[in-house]
């Protein structure tokens, strides 16, 4: 039987493009919005509190940040440190969780006096968004968010910039982006002062994963998918070379994410995901491959279903994959066996554009072996859930045994006198 549709647990007055969720604060962050067009779509970054009531959880507008007349497309989590792609530029942004005031009223203080550049941290009333799981206000009991921006850097300069892909690095002294332009940036983070800057594409990159020893992996539309150390290029990754009927240009990578291995402490994971170069009227499948992270060879590759994937994200343990898809689906895969777990056929109603699990500790888990957050174009974030399987004590086993086998004696014994 196929998942129920799964739960909305909130609503953006926006097309939402990025999420993140914070493991420390249990915090989701969503950014998106319609840009610089006058079309009265708002721009915004929303933080989310995610909180387990009455068996279900729920997500509550805790602070929207506005980013005025730039949609967030691309993010990424350093601590408290946000990296938000807005189109050519990354704004790198600071906040602050504080305990809730204890004036009267809702908490919020009104928005402080401020240059649209943001020059210092400023707080603003949450404006009221619609559906499930939204609030009207930040309540008075509930944490107060404050945000300043630290820096904001240009990441691409061809003529329709727009920064596609953002990454810190696992020690946080590095950053990493690209976009339509094709070069790598790396930067020193904090100080934002760039390190590295050449043409790792001949076209868009469209996304980045960094290794836990900063070698940077990168996946261009130019059907390339690149291992640098520096600006030095390690290795070109080849997917299909184990599977001779799939021409090279047949197929482009689409995302890459590095992984853990549950239980082996020195073992790294790579995953990417193959989409068809062409849509055809009857569409081939797309591929997941899993990678050795430190030699980069191919250790599995399967196919994971007919529609277009768009994101991919890796569980903090390295034991699950989640993928959306173009046409609003989502899906949960094994990483051990790239087996297909969870599938929910348009989730949403249109591309899904990023997906991330819950940190898999006991207060966001609960009873669930895995929880993936999707956004979406429809402005919607929804859950997705893997209960936990349930086991019988291995001493209730054994008592099933040893009485399955003394009922068959008995029963020997009766059709067979003198068996024993």
């Amino acid at each position: 039987m196929a998942p129920r549709r799964p739960p909305e647990l909130y609503r953006a007055p926006f097309p939402l493009y990025a999420l993140r969720v914070h493991r420390e604060a249990g915090l989701a962050l969503i950014g998106g919005g319609g840009g610089a067009a006058k079309t009265g779509i708002k721009n915004g970054l929303h933080f989310l509190q995610l909180d387990w009531r009455g068996g279900d959880l729920s997500a509550s507008l805790l602070h929207a940040h506005d980013t005025e007349t730039r949609a967030t497309m691309t993010m990424a989590l350093a601590g408290n440190i946000i990296a938000a792609g807005q189109d050519a530029t990354c704004h790198i942004l600071n906040f602050h969780l504080q305990k809730p005031s204890q004036k009267g009223g809702t908490g919020d203080c009104a928005p402080s006096k401020a240059s649209g550049d943001e020059k210092g941290p400023r707080r603003r009333k949450a404006p009221p968004a619609s559906g499930p799981g939204s609030t009207s206000d930040t309540r008075k009991e509930t944490n107060e968010v404050t945000v300043e921006t630290l820096h904001c850097v240009q990441t691409d300069t061809s003529p329709d910039a727009l920064q596609k892909a953002v990454c810190f690095s696992d020690d946080h002294t590095l950053l990493a982006t690209g976009g339509v332009d094709g070069f790598l940036r790396v930067w020193e983070f904090p100080s934002m002062k760039k390190t590295l800057e050449f043409q790792a594409h001949n076209g868009e990159i469209e996304d980045i994963a960094l290794s836990p020893d900063n070698k940077v992996v990168t996946v261009g539309r130019d059907f390339q998918c690149c291992v640098w150390q520096r600006d030095q290029l390690v290795t070109g990754l080849h997917w299909n070379e184990n599977l001779p009927g799939i021409p090279d240009k047949a197929y482009r990578y689409q995302a890459c994410r590095f992984g853990t291995v549950e239980d082996q402490a020195k073992a790294l994971r790579l995953y990417t995901v193959q989409i068809p170069y062409k849509r055809e009227r009857r569409p081939p499948p797309c591929y997941i491959t899993k990678w050795d992270g430190h030699s980069f060879l191919p250790l599995l590759t399967r196919p994971c279903g007919n529609e277009v994937i768009s994101c991919l994200s890796v569980s903090d343990t390295g034991t699950f994959l989640g993928l959306g898809t173009v046409t609003g689906s989502v899906a949960i895969f094994v990483a051990f066996s790239l087996q297909r777990l969870y599938y929910v056929r348009e989730a949403h109603g249109i591309v899904v554009t990023a997906v991330g699990f819950l940190p898999e500790t006991p207060q966001l888990l609960k009873d669930n072996d895995a929880a993936l957050l999707s956004v979406a174009v429809d402005s919607r974030c929804r859950l997705h859930r893997i209960p936990c399987r349930r086991s019988f004590p291995v001493w209730l086993v054994l008592l099933l045994c040893a009485g399955l086998l003394v009922g068959t004696v008995l029963l020997l014994q009766l059709a067979f006198p003198g068996f024993l």
